[in-house]
């Protein structure tokens, strides 16, 4: 990789040195957003440098009106220490003798500040980047529940992060990538929970990404850390909720937050984990599990019923007399395999039209697609209408879907499977469904088997994800993860029972009754 920047340089105790090498490299006079404001402390030179637009102008204005009454007396000897530790108020002020320090953080929103005879240049922590506040975010939204959602300020999120878990052994390490972008991005883990070898290999993976810019954030940087291959399986999960991440931080997962994107990823992940909902735990839990159910029933319906109805309408045979009726009832000018093909191809214009088209005129898009689209084919006969019609229940177990990633890639088995079925019947539909099974079982991301807890097998976990428990049944997190603490409530029934008795002592003693449980009735 060729050299972007000017070798190394250490700060010169002379200002001029420091301060030609710095409006060379950051281009001060040619771009208009890098400030330069130049004036006196005590009779010596002196210069702030700062990029407009990143910076709370608040305390530049300190700065110049504490400095402006010193006297030469005042910084003289050790100018360095007593601007620190007198002057600047700010609590992030860091010394540097290296000038590409300066350089990276001043582009990054720090403040620069360089005095004549000073050694050092100071960088002052005032950074205010351009953001949105906290929304609910588009794709997981909750009936009941919280409304914030990650922005796309890093700092923000770990914020939203340590608002949710208040625990000293959060861990939020920041790195960065990216030769040019300097791209900043963090590692999250509860570090008595995870896994020390995988919070090792992340970091691992993206101090190794050399590349000169990250500007797709999320989606590159998740592209490294898994080793991005043809595979169409997501190997991790995103969210845009604090409330999903903080619960996979405390099952032990880690979490990779990367600045600009309000998207967090969530490593490792299974097939099962795309299939969650945090709509499932905000309500009850007879609920909950409903709700997963037919989450299911969508999703596995988005894969199969098309290539099974397929099947159906081109082998007759091979139905029972009581599903017969099954298959177009006439046929249609276009063969079927190819009104699948132009449907599947219509669907995702669609998709990237409804993407592409303002909100306003979105309702206007839906109703041309649906009715004159949709209607038109069928009444002029290229289109089947049980085409249309199991065309759209696949759509909507596609959307249905909470994960948009294996929607995405779901879509493409459903479009696999077509094909199989169109080329060589029940054996191609065997086949294809084999080898996707098989395409599940091979994807380890981070070593983690995705059909875990189904192979390798495991009861207790499967039945948790079969059926959303109550909450306090969740007394340990998932053994794959290889997580240091595993019981999330440790000797729950042994604390709560001294509590109980000395309620029930101090009920006695009020002359009444006191439950044991809540739930009890009186």
């Amino acid at each position: 990789m060729t050299e972007t920047m000017a070798p190394i340089h250490d700060v010169s105790k002379r200002y001029e040195d420091n301060l030609d090498i710095l409006k060379e490299e950051l281009g001060i006079g040619k771009s208009y957003d890098i400030g330069l404001r130049e004036f006196r402390i005590g009779g010596k030179k002196a210069a702030i440098i700062f990029v407009d637009g990143l910076i709370n102008d608040l305390p530049i204005a300190e700065i110049m009106q504490n400095f402006a009454c010193l006297e030469r007396e005042e910084i003289v000897p050790d100018t360095l220490q007593k601007l620190v530790s007198r002057y600047i108020t700010y609590v992030k002020a860091l010394p540097t003798d290296k000038l590409e320090d300066v350089i990276s953080k001043v582009l990054a929103g720090f403040i620069a500040l360089m005095v004549d005879g000073m050694p050092e240049i100071i960088l002052i922590e005032a950074r205010k980047y351009p953001a949105r506040g906290p929304e609910e975010p588009d794709i997981e939204r909750v009936v009941r529940g919280s409304r914030d959602g990650f922005t796309e300020t890093i700092l923000f999120n770990t914020a939203l992060l340590r608002r949710r878990l208040r625990d000293p052994r959060l861990r939020t390490e920041l790195l960065t990538a990216g030769a040019r972008s300097k791209t900043d991005i963090c590692v999250a883990y509860i570090e008595d929970v995870a896994n020390p070898e995988l919070v090792e290999t992340i970091k691992t993976r993206i101090k190794d990404i050399k590349i000169d810019g990250l500007p797709m954030a999320e989606k590159s940087v998740e592209e490294y850390i898994t080793t991005g291959n043809w595979n169409p399986l997501p190997q991790v999960r995103y969210t845009e909720r604090p409330d999903v991440a903080a619960v996979h931080l405390l099952e032990g997962h880690v979490l990779v937050i990367v600045d600009t994107s309000p998207s967090v990823i969530i490593a490792p992940a299974t097939y099962f984990h795309h299939l969650q909902h945090a709509e499932e735990y905000r309500q009850n839990a007879t609920v909950g599990a409903y709700l997963r159910w037919v989450r299911f029933i969508a999703v596995f319906s988005s894969i199969l019923l098309l290539p099974l109805w397929y099947l159906a309408a081109n082998n007759p045979q091979l139905l029972p007399e009581s599903l017969k009726f099954i298959g177009p009832s006439k046929v249609a000018k276009i063969p079927l395999i190819w009104q699948f093909m132009i449907a599947e191809v219509g669907l995702d214009m669609l998709r990237m039209s409804a993407i592409h088209t303002p909100s306003p005129l979105a309702t206007a898009l839906g109703l041309i697609a649906a009715f004159m689209l949709g209607d038109v084919a069928i009444t002029v006969g290229l289109f089947n209408p049980e085409t249309i019609l199991y065309m759209a229940i696949s759509a909507v177990g596609t959307f249905a879907t909470p994960s948009y990633e294996l929607g995405l890639a779901n879509r493409l088995f459903r479009f696999g499977l077509l094909i199989m079925v169109a080329l060589m019947g029940l054996p191609g539909l065997l086949a294809g469904v084999a080898g996707i099974i098989l395409l599940l079982t091979l994807t380890k991301p981070f070593g983690i088997p995705y059909l875990w807890p189904l192979i390798p097998f495991n009861g207790k976990a499967l039945l948790s994800i079969l059926l959303r428990s109550p909450v306090p049944m969740h007394n340990f997190r998932p053994s794959i993860l290889k997580p240091k603490d595993s019981t999330r409530q440790p000797n729950f029934n042994a604390a709560r029972k001294p509590v109980q008795k000395n309620m029930q002592k101090n009920g006695q003693k009020n002359g009444h009754k006191i439950r044991k449980h809540d739930s009890e009735p009186e």
